[in-house]
């Protein structure tokens, strides 16, 4: 028995940047995703989906395809083994989840049958020879603006109302002297992470041991043992690395479930992966809205009036809402306040949470709204939000926990040389091209969920700590390394952080910018009291001293405030009126999102939430065929993102920002550099061309549509 010491002084490790601990086995190839991890006697799945888009089985004819090289078996409704009806897992209700339970076909791409075969090229060439017929019924995949079907939830993401209301906005817009009445929408988009879906099943002395790629193993551990009616100790499940999410990874979803079903009818392990196209029927996407934003307002800009309606699209199988209307709720106040939320349940995949879900979409409606009242005031689109700036919460009238936006902007505009724009559109020339600026806000909640970590001393002096976090190309794992080092007083070396394993314990998912906070307390709360127990002389056995935590009883403690990340977003466009191409020339994000861990792979986390604003602004676009109701463009060949060539000179830093009321000070950065990034671009293509364009992705033709559309007017005016 030893006694392990801390060093004496260290250097801080929080605060400095570090590289990712586990970049070298990335880029060398030994870092093991859901796909890579062998198994004796490993056979493999192809999971064959319905080809209509509403409807029911009459029959599979699996008797040829049972007969085909290396098939081993094919599961389908009618022999596949039992799921738990009333599922209700960490998100809720979940009906997604009864795969093969039954003949009902609810879109294109549910998942009908599952050839497993010794080897994935016979497991695929079984699946697409497999012959199913269906009694095909009508469909509907039509999302538009007054859908008959539409209706008001019962709730929201998290258990937010689908409304809010605050004083007579029919008045207050009555009353005011400049009013914006404007319809924005936003196009269907697809998670579309680096690393595709894959799991791979198998039992083990009475054990299910599971490696899947998800954003929570306990979570998802948890979801899978009450889904197959087995003691929640009896699955075990790593997801060691993970090739990207942005939440199409947070649930269970089917290849996990008919990977543990194919083991479970076989008794040898099963690998079930989804092809590109596949992830964009089987695992969630952002649904298209269309949102309406009205704004009344004195002369001056400041506000009178705030209504903003959204409506989104869910499926037949599950009610999932887009809850854009949400973002104003903490960002500008009015006498008259109000949001509503609306859903149309159409023969579609269920769509789910995405990067910023409902602030993304949202901030580009209302940020363009505001930068079109800013224009009709003649106020300065950042003098105009200066004018608006709550004391408290608009709708909750709670406290803010620090709110630095305005010094996010001010620092935003000294950067980006704001100062010395001409407010007037369309008059900056660079040759061919219109140039333009723009500008729009951000915000994101921040929250924490509780979770345990275990931090034990070694006997050779170093230090374990083991919490289920998960790592999704964020660097939580050398984030959580630094936390841990500081808070045991010894250098980053001398820790090793292990996750990603449904043993290690309760712990929140990588999702809604609150892992790194929820993990990271729990983490220094158990270094924190190992480290006094050290300091007091405690002994380490050969084995180790361990020491839990458990933070439940903190995070219930908090007290109640508006707590949000907040930032500024810059952006420069020229845009082609001859070909109508648009290139966006920089970018600028200033941000206040609390403590920041690791700078080096914040920066990495806000720049990468800019650039995917810039994709959705320019680029991204499922576009759904009314007639099959399938996505026709399920490819990267047809799904633009923005590429490397599309990316511009970005910049981004953040102000000091820190919440006295909360422990750890991390306000999460996964989200916040995405909302509002869209709205800054469409706000600079409205300046550099002097036309309004409300509907995403703003794609070349709709540019050489809207300005063939503004010479008509011209003319028309001159007559």
């Amino acid at each position: 028995m030893t006694t392990a010491t801390t060093t004496g002084p260290v250097t801080r490790a929080v605060g400095t940047s570090h590289v990712r601990l586990e970049g070298r086995d990335k880029v060398t190839g030994a870092a093991r995703y859901a796909a890579d991890f062998p198994a004796a006697e490993l056979a493999h799945g192809w999971i064959a989906v319905s080809t209509v888009a509403r409807g029911r089985i009459r029959s599979v004819d699996d008797a040829p395809v049972l007969k085909m090289p290396g098939v081993l078996a094919v599961l389908h409704h009618g022999n596949a083994p039992r799921l738990k009806e009333d599922f209700v897992g960490t998100f809720g209700p979940d009906t997604t989840t009864q795969v093969l339970q039954h003949d009902r076909v609810p879109h294109v791409g549910w998942p009908v049958a599952f050839v497993v075969a010794e080897t994935p090229e016979q497991a695929r060439e079984a699946a697409e020879a497999l012959v199913i017929t269906y009694d095909a019924e009508s469909h509907d995949v039509g999302f538009r603006p007054g859908h008959p079907a539409a209706y008001t939830p019962e709730v929201l993401v998290a258990g937010r109302p689908p409304r809010t209301d605050k004083g007579d906005v029919e008045a207050e817009l009555a009353g005011s002297d400049v009013v914006v009445d404007a319809r924005y929408t936003t196009a269907e988009e697809h998670h579309n992470p680096m690393e595709p879906h894959a799991a791979m099943a198998r039992w083990d002395g009475g054990r299910l041991e599971v490696v899947d790629t998800t954003q929570g193993a306990y979570a998802t551990a948890r979801d899978l043992a009450q889904l197959f009616g087995l003691d929640p100790a009896s699955v075990h499940l790593r997801s060691e690395h993970v090739g990207g999410g942005f939440g199409s990874k947070a649930q269970v979803r089917p290849h996990l479930i008919l990977a543990v079903m194919a083991t479970t009818v076989l008794g040898r392990p099963v690998r079930a992966a989804l092809t590109r196209s596949q992830m964009f029927s089987l695992i969630g996407h952002r649904s298209p809205t269309a949102q309406r934003v009205r704004l009344g307002a004195d002369t001056d800009g400041r506000l009178r009036a705030l209504e903003h309606t959204a409506l989104s699209a869910t499926s037949t199988v599950r009610e999932f809402v887009e809850p854009s209307a949400t973002y104003g709720r903490s960002m500008y106040d009015a006498s008259g306040h109000r949001t509503v939320h609306s859903v149309v349940a159409l023969d579609v995949p269920t769509p789910t949470y995405m990067r910023a879900p409902g602030e993304a979409p949202g901030s580009f409606a209302l940020e363009c709204a505001i930068d079109e009242l800013a224009e009709h005031c003649g106020v300065d689109p950042i003098a105009l939000r200066a004018r608006n700036e709550p004391s408290a919460g608009p709708v909750s009238g709670l406290p803010f926990a620090g709110r630095r936006l305005l010094d996010c902007f001010a620092e935003g505009a000294r950067r980006f040389g704001w100062a010395g724009r001409d407010p007037r559109p369309g008059v900056r020339r660079d040759g061919r091209w219109l140039v333009g600026t723009g500008t729009a806000a951000s915000s994101f909640f921040a929250g924490a969920f509780p979770a345990t970590a275990a931090a034990t001393a070694e006997a050779d002096g170093t230090f374990t700590v083991r919490i289920t976090a998960a790592d999704i190309g964020t660097g939580a794992r050398t984030a959580l390394t630094q936390l841990a080092a500081d808070e045991l007083e010894v250098t980053p070396d001398r820790v090793r952080v292990l996750i990603a394993d449904s043993d290690f314990g309760n712990a929140w998912l990588a999702g809604g910018s609150m892992g790194t906070r929820s993990w990271g307390w729990a983490v220094t709360l158990a270094a924190r009291e190992l480290r006094e127990r050290l300091a007091l002389g405690a002994a380490v056995p050969p084995d180790g001293l361990t020491v839990r935590s458990d933070t439940a009883q903190a995070v219930s403690a908090l007290a109640a405030y508006e707590r949000h990340a907040y930032g500024a977003q810059f952006a420069e466009v020229a845009v082609d009126p001859g070909t109508g191409e648009i290139r966006v020339r920089r970018m600028l994000g200033i941000f206040a999102a609390g403590r920041i861990v690791n700078p080096l792979t914040a920066r990495n986390q806000l720049t990468g939430g800019m650039i995917w604003g810039l994709s959705m602004a320019l680029h991204e676009e499922a576009v759904r065929d009314a007639a099959s109701g399938d996505v026709v463009n399920s490819d990267f060949a047809g799904y633009h993102i923005a590429a490397h060539a599309d990316v511009p000179a970005i910049e981004v830093d953040w102000l000091d920002d820190p919440d006295p009321d909360d422990p750890i000070g991390i306000k999460g950065i996964g989200e916040i550099g995405t909302v509002g990034s869209a709205a800054a671009v469409a706000n600079a293509i409205w300046h550099a061309t002097g036309v309004r364009h409300r509907d995403l992705p703003i794609r070349p033709d709709r540019v050489l549509t809207s300005a063939t559309a503004q010479k008509e007017r011209d003319r028309a005016g001159h007559r």
